[in-house]
């Protein structure tokens, strides 16, 4: 098991690492190399605007080791919002440690600080086995809905 690690709100001196996790994850999961400025964008607007949500990290001996990002869906049903949990990355040196599962009570705690938060939902890729166990095992469930999209890339 590796060092110790806190798990705190990222900030924009995090920017870099979390555009350099997210361009390892496409590739990673959908074999897709990111345009890098285009990413470092997308980054940065979410720093530079809250309403387009926040991203948590997990940090050990001064480096980021993990992140994640919630952004809101706004529920008229429930009056609240729904956190969607969004580019979730860990360093492989580091998987299976818990690290996602100290991300994920980060993200539960603040939603109860915060307030006016009914859920938490996220999607994850069909042939992810690990990623559908662990998500299960912190009491998720496999919604009854199945996600639609049409890209204009």
């Amino acid at each position: 098991m590796g060092p110790k690690y806190k798990v705190r709100l990222a900030n924009a001196e995090d920017a870099e690492a979390i555009v350099q996790f997210n361009a390892m994850m496409a590739k990673e999961t959908e074999d897709r190399d990111l345009d890098m400025e285009t990413l470092r964008r997308g980054v940065r607007s979410v720093f530079a605007r809250g309403d387009r949500g926040f991203y948590v990290v997990a940090v050990s001996e001064d480096q980021v080791i993990a992140q994640l990002m919630v952004t809101f869906e706004w529920s008229d049903w429930r009056a609240a919002w729904f956190w969607w949990i969004q580019s979730v990355y860990v360093i492989p040196e580091r998987r299976r440690e818990g690290i996602y599962r100290g991300l994920y009570k980060f993200v539960k705690r603040l939603s109860v600080k915060r307030g006016g938060v009914c859920g938490f939902r996220l999607y994850v890729a069909r042939e992810n086995d690990i990623a559908r166990s662990a998500y299960l095992s912190l009491g998720m469930d496999n919604s009854r809905y199945e996600m639609y999209e049409e890209s204009k890339e």
